[in-house]
């Protein structure tokens, strides 16, 4: 998109093939050169076009998770390019240790499945990158698990600041994770670095993960942070 003589990342006419989450770091002379020929329509308008083509690919079935991996199991693609390294797992009210895993990038926020403990449910809901520790909840969606203060280092804007020094406070949409869903929020400048405050209590907020802020309408993505 091409707004006041500047480029900017738009976002897709189909919100639930949007890839301008992946896209928040990349620079300005990139998003200059670039071209998406299908962005301003939806997958079905796409898939009726290939089929009137008779393009082989115009039923073929969405592809899941990490496209590039194939048919490589993700846990086993970690595995050889990471390697394991044991940790601890603790559970975040106490702090008491319940058990060891190989490694935090095995885990996600949120996740149930494969922790190995007893007397759960267990959720995983907050890690720990320099310690190697991951953090659990026991019950439902815990409380815990909610944050509305999102704080990111390193931001990154795509097409520099599209305030400048108008205000200290900006209304704003944001993703912390591949969803079609923005979330409202305002963002705060603090020192170096960007804090978020949420419309509404999110889950799965992960240090180390990128948050991507876009325009209050979600039209455009401005850029994006680590989360801190």
């Amino acid at each position: 998109m091409v707004q006041d003589g500047k480029t900017w990342l738009a976002t897709a006419k189909d919100p639930v093939k949007d890839q301008t989450d992946f896209l928040a770091q990349i620079t300005y002379e990139q998003v200059s050169k670039l071209l998406f020929p299908v962005g301003n329509f939806m997958k079905s308008e796409v898939r009726a076009i290939a089929h009137k083509q008779n393009m082989p690919s115009a039923h073929r079935r969405d592809s899941q998770g990490i496209c590039f991996l194939g048919k490589v199991n993700y846990v086993d693609f970690l595995r050889k390019y990471i390697g394991e390294k044991e940790g601890n797992i603790v559970e975040l009210e106490t702090g008491k240790i319940l058990g060891k895993h190989k490694g935090y990038w095995f885990h996600t926020i949120g996740q149930r499945k494969g922790l190995n403990l007893g007397g759960g449910p267990w959720f995983v809901v907050k890690k720990d990158s320099v310690e190697n520790t991951i953090f659990v909840s026991n019950g439902y969606d815990p409380v815990s698990q909610y944050q509305d203060i999102i704080r990111l280092e390193d931001f990154h804007f795509i097409s520099g600041d599209p305030w400048a020094q108008d205000a200290v406070e900006h209304e704003v949409t944001f993703k912390i994770r591949h969803t079609p869903d923005f979330t409202r929020g305002i963002l705060k400048k603090e020192g170096d670095s960007f804090v978020i405050q949420s419309s509404v209590p999110v889950s799965g907020v992960a240090a180390g993960q990128f948050g991507v802020v876009y325009d209050v309408d979600a039209k455009i993505c401005y850029g994006s942070g680590v989360i801190e």
